[in-house]
Formats: structure tokens, sequence, C-alpha cells
């Protein structure tokens, strides 16, 4: 096939296949029944005109004739596409590798394993994504947390209740396969080609379950509700892990495993440090949730135009004269704020949206970044000890029961106390579940992450006029948007007690799903 770039097109026309058949047969001087096929290779849209906003398509073409394929490729917005295959080894081992925790880098690791004959078992201290949905729910509805099932532990990882965002800085070629994978277990097709792909909570239940099937039928085992305690190691070599399950202990005996924890496996860190394993502080972010109404994002972003768009993002950052990056993370259109806890006694927020994206508010994290300097400690988990004492300050604050603290960005501009009145809330209505209560962040965040959060909405402010509106909404604490440790490894993807494979984003190796999912597979492949 051959693929045509930069193709655009007004975001007023239904750009669907036969559209873009005969606009493609258009720009080639070709009859339409000379196209054998077309596919969407890419599709985004540029709104840097608000006048005009368009979609711009790069489409993959196959003709009649391969002698015209050829004559095409002199033009500047044509050339071949490249066929993508992946191929690994098979398992030559002795013993079933092990993989701990089942989020992406856990999953797809574990896929690959099984379908090179590694039989791989699967440890899982929570539960699986059906039972994890329902004590996930219970949670945001009373306010009572399960510490093993939750927003970040159980099946599909922390992403799981999030946008189920796809896009990913990293080049690896790897990244294709973790799509492909994807919509073969039931995402939407459009990832493979949307320039901002995302999946959404409710999509990505069904894809993990769907994973998790096939792993079991190629001789996989997966331990739900299963904490890996311990390990055994002779001569710097592992030999052995131990697991505990509803009170009994359960070993396996094992030369290879893959630790993809997830960024808040405090208690596993710290069993890690206990052990001796490497690890080390990394910097990583806090901050809040900000929700403005998502008509004025869709606005802002598209103008008259937004009608024939789904719901906008934005994507911003700046560098303050302080030295601090202040960004945007994890924008969820259409979406809410939720309680995202782990450990009792502390309060974390992370936004979510559905597949739609068709809620009344937009939210994004609005994050500063740290580094080891404000830990004030040389520990390796200085970090964790970070993010939990702005988590329990919060938790404090609300008197139990894990509700938040919230501040319009009106009283937050002016560092003054937020009071929930009746009429508190005009355009945006804080969507955060458990509860809120009005809050002071000054009570929370040191005072320079608090001027920095205040700086950097002023100057956003210049980037998308309104972000600044004093009827905006803002939840706090943001803590968990990266790993606060590295746990090492070598150019084998080894740590100092061989046989055991730091992976994923909480080991320190990856940002979000795609890269994580694609680090799981590196992480396998150094398996087999």
């Amino acid at each position: 096939m051959i693929r045509i770039s930069d193709i655009k097109i007004s975001v007023k026309y239904l750009a669907d296949l036969d559209f873009l058949r005969k606009k493609t047969a258009e720009i080639l001087g070709v009859s339409v029944n000379d196209i054998l096929d077309v596919r969407i290779a890419k599709k985004s849209v540029d709104a840097r005109k608000k006048s005009d906003v368009l979609y711009v398509f790069s489409v993959d073409v196959s003709l009649k004739k391969v002698s015209d394929e050829k004559r095409f490729l002199k033009r500047k917005n044509i050339s071949y596409v490249k066929d993508f295959n992946y191929s690994f080894k098979k398992y030559s081992g002795r013993k079933r590798p092990v993989v701990v925790g089942f989020g992406p880098a856990g999953f797809m690791a574990a896929l690959v394993l099984a379908r090179g004959g590694a039989k791989p078992i699967v440890v899982e201290q929570g539960k699986c994504v059906e039972k994890r949905k329902k004590d996930v729910e219970f949670f945001w509805k009373n306010g009572i947390l399960n510490t093993m099932s939750n927003v970040q532990f159980g099946e599909g990882g922390a992403g799981t209740f999030s946008d189920g965002k796809l896009t990913t800085g990293t080049k690896d070629i790897r990244q294709r396969m973790v799509i492909d994978e994807f919509v073969k277990a039931g995402a939407p097709e459009e990832i493979i080609y949307s320039a901002k792909p995302h999946i959404g909570t409710d999509n990505l239940i069904k894809m993990v379950r769907n994973i998790r099937e096939e792993i079991i039928s190629l001789g996989g085992e997966i331990y739900f509700e299963t904490e890996m305690a311990d390990f055994e190691e002779y001569n710097g070599a592992l030999k052995k892990i131990i697991c505990k399950k509803d009170g009994d202990v359960i070993e396996f005996d094992t030369d290879r495993l893959i630790l993809a924890i997830g960024h808040s496996s405090r208690k596993t860190f710290n069993m890690l440090y206990e052990k001796n394993v490497g690890i080390e502080q990394k910097a990583f972010s806090v901050g809040v949730r900000i929700e403005h109404s998502q008509k004025f994002i869709n606005n802002y972003q598209y103008g008259d135009f937004s009608k024939y768009l789904p719901a906008a993002d934005y994507k911003l950052f700046t560098h303050l004269k302080n030295g601090r990056g202040v960004y945007t993370f994890c924008m969820c259109p259409g979406g809410v704020v939720v309680g995202a806890s782990s450990e009792e006694g502390g309060v974390v927020t992370n936004g979510m949206s559905f597949y739609k994206r068709d809620g009344k508010n937009a939210n994004s994290a609005l994050l500063v970044g740290i580094t080891p300097e404000d830990f004030k400690s040389a520990h390796p988990l200085a970090g964790v000890f970070y993010q939990r004492e702005i988590e329990r300050k919060a938790f404090i604050r609300g008197e139990g029961n894990y509700s938040a603290p919230v501040q319009t960005v009106g009283d937050f501009l002016m560092s003054r106390a937020t009071v929930i009145s009746e009429n508190k809330f005009k355009e945006v209505f804080p969507s955060y579940r458990p509860s809120v209560f009005g809050g002071d962040f000054r009570e929370i965040f040191d005072e320079d992450i608090y001027c920095s959060l205040q700086e950097g909405i002023k100057i956003f402010d210049s980037k998308i006029k309104g972000f600044a509106d004093e009827n905006a909404v803002m939840t706090a604490p943001e803590t968990r948007s990266s790993s606060p440790v590295r746990i090492l490894r070598n150019e084998r993807f080894m740590s100092n007690i061989e046989g055991i494979i730091p992976c994923g984003e909480g080991c320190g190796y990856a940002g979000g799903i795609v890269s994580a999912a694609v680090d799981g597979i590196k992480c396998a492949e150094a398996v087999l």
C-alpha cells in the first residue's frame, strides 16, 4: 500500500471511508474503481485557525495496478507503507517465570511470556477487574476504602480508572504491538489512527478481562488477592518468592521475576529496600485537579466548529523563575475527579473519563515538578514519605471519610480559604467523590509549591483565556502522577539480585499506559 499524508478536510464533513475513497481518487487523478482498499493511518485536528478547523488525515491506499503505485511515489506527501512484524523467541527456561502486578506492564509481559510458551504465573494483590470495579464504586459512594482493591491496586492497574490515554513519547516499535493487541482485546479500532487515542474506563475494563482470558488459555495462571510478601535468594540469585493469600502462605520456585508493581506499591517498595534490592529516589510531581466547564474548553479550542467535534482537550507547560516546572497532566475531557486513595488515612485524587467523554466538566492534573532535594532526606523511600505527608494533611483537614479539600480558583489566587455555601459553585460544581469540603491549600502544600501553582495558573490564563476564571474549581491533592522511586536494573534488565527484573511505571521506567506496556514487552523478551 501507499500512504498519502496531509489530506485536509473541513470538520463539517462526515469524513468516512467512502468520502476518503473519493478524496483519494481525486488527489491521485484516478477513478474510484481503480482503488482496491482505503484505510485511515492517522487522524488529527488542526485548530490553529478558529475560522477554519480541519481534520488532517494520512490514508493508506492500494491500487489495482502496482505500477501506478510506484509512479505516485515521486510526490513528497506519498510513500510506501512499512510492514510491521513482531516476533520473539520461545521460552527455554526450566522454571515458570512469575509476574507480580497486573497493570499494563504486567499484563503485556504475561501475554508475551504466554505466547512464548513460558506459562507464566501472575500474582496480583488486588481483585479481578469485575470485583475491583465494585470495590471502587463502593468507596466513591460510602468513603469506605479497601486497601487491597481500589483505584491504584487490582487488575488493569491505576490506568483502568483514568481517561485511558494512549499518547506516548516513546518511539519504540513495540508500541504498535501494544495498540494492535488492545484493539484485538476490544478497544475501539480508532486508537490505531487517532493522533490522541484514548480508551476510557468503560472500554479498559472489558479489554483487560479479554487479555486475562487469553493468558489463561495459553497455560498461564493468575492469582488475584495474593500479595508478594518476600523472596529468597542464593548467592545473589533469585530462588523463590513467598506470597500470602487469605492468611495462607504460597511459595513459587522461580528464577525469573518481573516486578510490574505500580507506582503506589509502597509496602512492596519497603520490602525490597529491607531486602537490599537496589532502589533510589526519583523526581515526580504534586499538585491538584482543576475543573472547568467542558463547554468553555470546547469553545476556546474549536470556536463555532466545536459542535462538529468531540470534547476538546489541552496540554500546558511553563518553566518558572524559581526553577520549577508547572504543567497539566492526564487531562480528562468530559470527565470527573475521583478518590484514588490506597492507604488508610490519606486523600488522593485522580481524573477519569468514559469513552464518550460526555460529562459537563473538563478536569486535568495541575502539577508542580519536585526533585529529591525537596525530600530533605537521603532515604531511598523519602519520596514516599513526602507524598504520604501531603495526603495525610488533606485527610486530617477533612475529618476522615476521604473527603477532599476544594478551592475555587478565585479564592486560591487570593490566598483565602473557600467556604462552601448554597450558591458557592456556579458554572462548575466539584465532581470529586466521595465528598468535598471547603479548604485552604496552604494547609497542605509547602509555600513554594503553593506559590508555584498560583503563578502557573496566571501564566496558563495567557494561553487559554479563562483558565484562571474565579469559578473554576480545584481539588487536592494529586500526588501519584508517577513513581517516587526507581528500582535499579542493568542492561540485561536485572536488578542487583539476578532474576529480579524491575518493570514499568512503578519501578521508574515508564510514564503512562503505552510506555508501561512497551516496557513489559521488553522485560518479557529478556526472560524469553
